[in-house]
């Protein structure tokens, strides 16, 4: 390994799942610390400066939502919450709080590793401070210096506020978007636990940018959670 490979931090207490973490991260040349609390943890990110954080909510000392909070209040740096609680509202608190993707115990080592490249693909593009006037996936193109969108070559309207759900999720590709983050910023606070707007406005969009709105590609659905755009397989 070199030292210009990704540093991922591990907040992890539980032995056997570090010990499975340490072998398919290095064998996939990233470099890895470990931290066994919560304060160990928000220590190392301050001093190590990782490039994501892979982060239990179980800690022997504070709950993982308390650290996601304490980091955010200080760093962007990419969370990916590994963690046994599969309820629906720990995933939404979790993202809530801060928290750039959830992942359930058990998981598999290819979906894990998936996570940690777009995290890093997310990094790289705030790092480097450009956005992307063209987007392009494939059927759907959005050129956002016209606020033109196209599928499968063509402009297709969308009214305003489809349009600014549409540039969320692009933004926020591949990451799971809560519902209350959506109506927080398209409607604004006072909305945001009109789920039922986000459904209506979700189905258009489908209507409009999917082959086919009953298979979605795009536009992902998380059961009580949020939508999550996939940009690529």
């Amino acid at each position: 390994m070199t030292d210009d490979k990704p540093l991922i931090l591990l907040i992890e207490d539980e032995p056997q799942m570090r010990r499975f973490l340490r072998v398919t991260l290095q064998s996939q040349g990233y470099r890895l610390i470990e931290a066994e609390t919560g304060e160990d943890g928000l220590t190392q990110v301050a001093s190590r400066k990782p490039a994501v954080i892979l982060l239990d909510l179980g800690l022997p000392d504070m709950d993982g939502l308390d650290v996601t909070e304490k980091l955010r209040e200080w760093t962007s740096t990419p969370i990916i919450v590994i963690s046994a609680r599969e309820q629906e509202q720990d995933k939404v608190r979790a993202l809530d709080a801060g928290a750039d993707d959830y992942l359930t115990k058990p998981f598999g080592a290819d979906e894990l590793l998936a996570r940690i490249r777009v995290s890093l693909r997310h990094l790289a593009r705030q790092e480097s401070g450009q956005e992307e006037v063209i987007f392009d996936a494939g059927t759907l193109k959005v050129d956002f210096s016209k606020r033109q969108v196209f599928r499968n070559g063509e402009e297709v309207h969308l009214t305003p506020i489809e349009y600014s759900l549409l540039t969320i999720l692009i933004r926020h590709a591949d990451k799971v978007v809560t519902h209350a983050q959506l109506l927080r910023e398209v409607w604004g606070p006072r909305q945001a636990n009109q789920v039922q707007y986000l459904r209506v406005y979700m189905a258009q969009l489908r209507q409009k940018l999917e082959d086919d709105p009953a298979r979605p590609v795009f536009f992902l659905n998380e059961p009580g959670i949020g939508y999550r755009f996939r940009s690529s397989d």
